[in-house]
């Protein structure tokens, strides 16, 4: 029924045919599970792990991989290898595919852990009236129509519409739905509001929400899917997972790449037809097999094997670097999507604020005989913890706050007159709650004024432990004013269990239990609040039997009131709206010698000023407290004796922002990045909120900046889309609200971080292009999020924003440089295919050259320092290629130079070198036919290994100078020194290392068909190496200097690049 909030509550009830005394009968429910369902969020079907596994392998280049592999291995059995040769390459070749698909498999199997812990949320047992009988249920055989009853504590099992209040109010805490930070007022009556949220459904208890105060009897309206909880379930399912943006650019560039390799190949074998005869094949098929080899063996040269283990380990490395800011990152590739953040839509509650209630001011009256006639202090601190300070209006600390009359009274009266419970918890290191938040903020405030007659205080109590610190001077006041009422109790209990005259019926009835829980409930009401549940009904009349003296708050007063007795006085305290409570006051206490005087007309106006303040211009929460001497001996209170009260003073509270909020605003304003403060909250409170952050510096206006849901749903579509061009507060959201602006954000190519905590936020951080939840929050956002902030601070994700820029920075560095080593490769193959040489590379060298002697230094150019301007830059472009233009001209040019070096190297060995044959060139490229021919030399020394070790060398090591160049993309070697990263110096020198072990360990060589080089080959070698540096310096000053790149782009970029590319 999903207009049951507009309807009344009879027209509720006849919807369902039900009878609010009896409830619904067997047949009813019977009928209602075969119309509606069960009380269950339905299980999704989970993708079979097959299926997870193909999809790795899903990707233009990993099918050329995997051809090239199955190629290579079917074309060394039609040659006759066995054993080892024949396995190598295609086995190397898989491993890091099955290495790749695994991290891919591991982080979609993550993702859908969230739906299963929406169940958490989901009640156990439920209060239901059934055939004119109570009974306790599994919450999952509720059905609409269904009578429930709800009371403290209760996690509310449905979606239901209040039918009767059994108490004067009913709050429930809904924060996991809406973000709102106070807990919500229920009633009875319809709501008439015009696209109402679910803030504005007022008279709906929602599934999983929980009652923090009263009693009340609701119908079921909504069960299973059919509720909000279930609303949140749905759209996390129809939320796809965004591709990031580092991702889609590496497609991008692999798709490019898989077609430039797919036509050079083709080329090869092409160009080579005419030699398919050649003597030294054996005949035309085998000669057009051969040059098929080639052909595959370029393809594995082309493609950086390596590229996807890399990547890998460099997010990889980024995540612990983040571990360390307290970031925690669930999914890999989210590390990089930081880097390109544009929009951090942030949620206030928890995130930029405290999410625990504080007094931050209070005001009392100082003298009538004086100006200004009041005082008004300040109180330091932002959470539960009872640690801060209390300060006057000249900002000066009191040093004995219980001196002060007033504020020794506000603090008797925050003590007594609260219903709530706060208390240490060892294991999450935290102070908690209990109750509603307003109430625990004035037990906070008593522990930070302390108790009187102690000249330690308050230092004293911070010699306690943090669990007896909690709540001492609460318990202190409580045990002065409530402990006769226990001693009666106790008294009463004793008599009726040792007297024998009593009845047994009042025995049996349980009366001794009553009292003693009674007397347990209020000597200590955090240990009777662990009754079992089925002494739930015992417990609520347990709570009516207090109220003999405590007047519950009530919609129509306005305040509560509790009787306390000490030392033989009764005292009424009571707390409430400050209207309220000043309208029944007749009498002041003056903070200056603790007099009691006559409210006067001019006193009445300044506290009413000081109330307009601080509600108006600081929005805070204001609460007035107030105090009344009764008569001795009397034991109950009613509605006529809140009359004539002496009021104490004024305290106005909020949930505060976190300190290091506002620094981190500005960073992202500076970086480029804008902040959208989300919340469920009311416009004013947020807007508050937003000045005190910075989010809206400079601003008289906030028209066009603050918008509520509704006001942005009835905006135009091209009034919405300005809207989200300068929207900075976006208030009164529900969950759908959250998804719909980041998806309307991502339209207009904004990469979008949400934050949130609630389950309410879940649907939307997974959404996002990054998910953020926070580390006190709810299982349900953090399995939905990428990332998860330990310590819930705002400014740990510009940090991590930081983090995420310097890994691009660093990816692109190591793609830059293991595609122009492939380029190198790719060249020296296809060259030599077109001159004619002999193989100067076979395919298992060109593996260990892309996995181990790439892959050592381009992991460490992940550890590459960040630039010092990094946060000030603004973000790059969500389109911007992971290889621009220019950077593509320069690995061209690099990688042209590593080909040609490789075969200048193997050209050496055959016509200078000492102890090569010193063939004339004319020989070398005219070798397939030295079978057919007199020469001076034998055919088998085109089959000698030292030629390709020379190339191999010469590889590797122009490869290592190469990486240094990687340093920096634009600043010089001289500027950016080596030892700037003695990672990246230690891998080159492992790689070295290893690089030897393979030329002169005799195992190693003839696997891989090398020989020991001697000093005059190891020369040549550098020689030939070394000027890749050189080069790569002159392409980097062209890179400073736009005008000196200008030229070059406007060669090349449109005929070299794919036609994405060259459209944008």
């Amino acid at each position: 029924m999903e207009d049951a909030y507009a309807k009344s509550v009879a027209e509720v009830l006849e919807a369902f045919g039900v009878d609010r005394t009896k409830g619904l009968s067997d047949s009813q429910v019977e009928q209602h599970v075969r119309l509606y369902g069960r009380n269950v969020l339905p299980q999704e079907e989970s993708t079979p792990f097959w299926k997870l596994v193909l999809k790795q392998f899903d990707d233009l280049l990993v099918k050329i991989l995997i051809a090239a592999a199955v190629i290579s291995f079917l074309l060394a059995r039609m040659n006759g290898e066995t054993g080892l040769s024949a396995f190598l390459e295609p086995s190397v070749i898989f491993m890091i595919l099955a290495a790749n698909a695994a991290v891919g498999v591991i982080t979609e199997t993550n993702a859908e852990k969230a739906l299963e812990e929406l169940r958490a949320y989901q009640a156990d047992i439920a209060t239901v009236l059934r055939n004119g009988c109570f009974s306790i249920l599994p919450a999952t055989e509720l059905v609409p129509g269904d009578i429930v009853e709800v009371g403290v504590g209760c996690k509310v099992p449905a979606d239901m519409r209040m039918v009767e209040m059994l108490s004067h109010q009913l709050r429930v805490d809904q924060a996991i739905l809406t973000g709102e930070s106070c807990s919500v007022a229920k009633e009875l009556e319809s709501t008439s509001a015009m696209n109402a949220v679910y803030q504005d459904k007022t008279n709906i208890l929602f599934s999983g929400t929980v009652v923090v105060a009263g009693r009340a009897r609701a119908i079921v309206i909504g069960v299973g899917s059919n509720t909000a909880m279930g609303s949140i379930r749905d759209a996390m399912l129809r939320t796809e997972d965004e591709v990031t943006p580092l991702k889609k650019k590496l497609d991008e560039f692999g798709t490019f790449l898989a077609k430039v390799i797919a036509g050079i190949c083709i080329l090869v074998w092409v160009v080579n037809i005419g030699h398919f005869r050649d003597p030294s094949h054996g005949g035309f098929v085998r000669g057009a097999i051969h040059y098929f080899k080639v052909a595959v063996a370029l393809a594995v040269a082309a493609i950086p094997e390596g590229l996807p283990a890399v990547v890998t380990t460099c997010l990889a490395l980024g995540t612990k670097r983040m571990a360390r800011l307290n970031a925690i990152v669930r999914s890999l590739p989210s590390v990089e999507t930081l880097g390109c953040t544009t929009v951090i839509c942030s949620d206030k509650t928890g995130t930029l604020t405290t999410n625990m209630m504080s007094v931050s001011k209070v005001c009392v009256v100082r003298s009538v005989h004086r100006r200004p006639m009041t005082d008004e202090y300040s109180i330091s601190g932002t959470t539960f913890a009872p640690d801060g300070f209390i300060y006057d209006a000249s900002g000066l600390q009191l040093e004995f706050p219980p001196q002060s009359p007033c504020l020794l009274h506000l603090a008797m009266c925050s003590a007594l007159c609260n219903e709530s419970t706060l208390q240490y918890n060892p294991d999450k290191k935290s102070y908690e709650k209990i109750g509603e938040s307003t109430e625990v903020a004035l037990r906070v405030l008593v522990e930070k004024v302390g108790l009187p007659g102690f000249d330690s205080m308050p230092s004293a109590l911070n010699m306690l432990t943090k669990h007896e610190r909690a709540s001492y001077c609460n318990r202190y006041w409580e045990n002065q004013f409530r402990k006769v009422m226990c001693l009666i109790l106790f008294g009463l209990l004793y008599f009726f269990c040792t007297t024998p005259s009593i009845p047994n019926c009042l025995m049996k009835s349980g009366l001794c239990t009553l009292i003693a829980l009674i007397a347990l409930h209020l000597a200590n009401p955090c240990q009777a609040s662990t009754v079992p549940h089925m002494h739930r009904q015992l417990m609520e009349l347990v709570d009516d039997w207090i109220m003999i003296s405590v007047l519950e708050f009530s919609r129509d007063r306005k305040m509560m009131s509790v009787l306390c007795s000490r030392k033989q006085q009764e005292i009424m305290f009571s707390k409430g709206a400050p209207e309220s409570v000043m309208a029944r006051s007749t009498h002041i206490l003056c903070n200056d010698d603790g007099s009691s005087v006559p409210l006067t007309m001019d006193i009445r106006n300044e506290l009413e000023a000081r109330f307009q303040s601080f509600a108006g211009k600081d929005t805070l929460r204001c609460l007035a407290l107030a105090l009344k001497r009764m008569p001795a001996g009397q034991q109950s209170i009613c509605h006529d004796d809140e009359a004539n009260l002496t009021f104490i003073g004024l305290v106005g509270m909020l949930d505060p922002p976190r300190e290091e909020v506002r620094d981190a605003i500005n960073s992202c304003m500076s970086a480029g990045i804008r902040v959208i403060v989300v919340t469920g909250d009311n416009k004013s409170t947020a807007e508050s909120l937003c000045r005190q952050i910075g989010a809206f510096e400079h601003l008289d206006d906030f028209a066009g900046f603050s918008y509520t849901a509704s006001e942005f749903e009835g905006l135009a579509p091209l009034e919405r889309t300005n809207a989200l061009q300068r929207m900075i507060l976006f208030s009164r959201v529900e969950p759908s609200h959250k998804k719909m602006l980041v998806e309307a954000l991502q339209t207009q190519n904004e990469v979008v971080a949400m934050t949130g905590d609630g389950v309410n936020d879940a649907p939307a951080l997974k959404k996002a292009d990054i998910g953020i939840a926070m580390g006190s929050g709810t299982a349900v956002a953090k399995s939905a999020s990428d990332m998860v902030l330990a310590d819930d601070n705002f400014a740990t994700i510009v940090a991590a924003v930081a983090e995420g820029r310097a890994i691009y920075n660093n990816t692109k560095q190591f793609i830059r440089y293991m595609i122009s080593s492939n380029i190198g490769e790719v060249v020296c193959i296809f060259v030599a295919a077109v001159l004619g040489m002999p193989d100067t590379l076979i395919p298992v060298q060109l593996l260990w050259v892309n996995l181990v002697t790439d892959g050592l230094p381009a992991t460490a150019i992940g550890f590459n320092k960040p630039d010092g301007n990094i946060m000030t830059a603004k973000p790059r472009k969500v389109n911007e290629a992971v290889v621009s233009g220019w950077l593509f001209f320069r690995y061209l040019v690099i990688g042209a130079y590593v080909g040609l070096a490789t075969i200048a190297g193997f050209v050496w060995w055959f016509v200078y070198s000492e102890n090569g044959p010193r063939l004339p060139y004319s020989e070398l490229v005219n070798f397939d036919s030295c079978s057919a021919r007199q020469t001076s030399y034998p055919c088998s020394i085109f089959e000698d290994r030292h030629p390709s070790t020379v190339s191999m060398t010469v590889l590797v090591v122009v490869e290592m100078f190469n990486a240094l160049n990687n340093l920096s993309e634009n600043q010089s070697l001289l500027i950016t020194r080596p030892w700037s990263n003695l990672w990246l110096v230690g891998s080159i020198i492992l790689t070295m290392l290893l690089h030897v072990a393979v030329l002169y360990i005799e195992p190693l060589s003839a696997l891989f068909s090398v020989s020991p080089l001697s000093w005059a080959e190891w020369k040549i070698v550098f020689y030939l190496s070394f000027p890749v540096i050189l080069i790569d310096e002159v392409l980097k000053f062209f890179s400073r200097s736009p005008r000196g790149r200008r030229f070059p782009l406007r060669l090349w970029r449109r005929e070299i690049l794919p036609k994405e590319s060259r459209d944008r």
